[in-house]
């Protein structure tokens, strides 16, 4: 699944005038500002508005709640820093982009993620959405690379891709979100390396920058 057609699997508008791109991008720019200094707990509607210059009912006929304009806004932010390139190997792939992950999670985007999932342990409906306007999609193309890694047969066949793609991706989130050790460039090779033996797989040389 490519970044464009997750732009096809939004969530239907609502019922009303057109939505203007141009105020639709404003806000998400916004929202995306004002998350530089305040959290996701703390930020409001009435800031977003005033913001972007529009009124509250503009972004209430287009988002059911302040969560949704978050998740928009980090969506558009992050996956264009996080690509899946499709012209590589699935081996070099991959790795490019777990460090792209590594190194986005590690900063901003990784606050802004642990923050909506934390905001989602007290509303089941924001992770829903999270996981509808953002995991499922990133998660479809990891498994399609994982599938043409398995079909060239460098790979030996797994029982369960997604238990793989858990494998690979999990250990990123438990370090964002208990600390316990740093989201780096050590983390990467070091885990890649380790999971790409198991698969009886060389980890690439690729080029990490923090």
């Amino acid at each position: 699944m490519t970044t464009t057609s997750l732009a096809t699997q939004a969530p239907q508008r609502r019922a009303g005038r057109p939505r203007s791109e141009t105020t639709r991008h404003s806000i998400l720019r916004a929202t995306l500002h004002l998350l530089e200094d305040t959290t996701v707990q703390s930020l409001t509607i009435e800031a977003i508005a005033r913001e972007a210059g529009v009124g509250k009912a503009t972004i209430y006929r287009w988002w059911d709640s302040k969560a949704l304009v978050v998740i928009d806004a980090f969506v558009e932010h992050h996956i264009v820093r996080t690509p899946m390139p499709r012209d590589l190997p699935p081996a070099e792939a991959l790795a490019i982009h777990f460090s792209a992950l590594v190194r986005e999670y590690a900063g901003w985007s990784g606050r802004i993620v642990a923050q909506i999932i934390a905001e989602g342990q007290a509303d089941p409906a924001v992770l829903r959405e999270f996981r509808e306007r953002f995991h499922y999609g990133r998660r479809a193309v990891v498994r399609e690379v994982l599938e043409q890694w398995r079909r060239d047969g460098s790979i030996p066949v797994p029982s369960d891709i997604e238990v793989l793609a858990d494998l690979i991706y999990a250990p990123i989130y438990m370090r964002l979100l208990l600390g316990h050790s740093p989201l780096d460039d050590s983390f990467v090779h070091s885990h890649l390396t380790y999971v790409y033996r198991l698969l009886g797989a060389q980890f690439p040389a690729i080029e990490t920058h923090q």
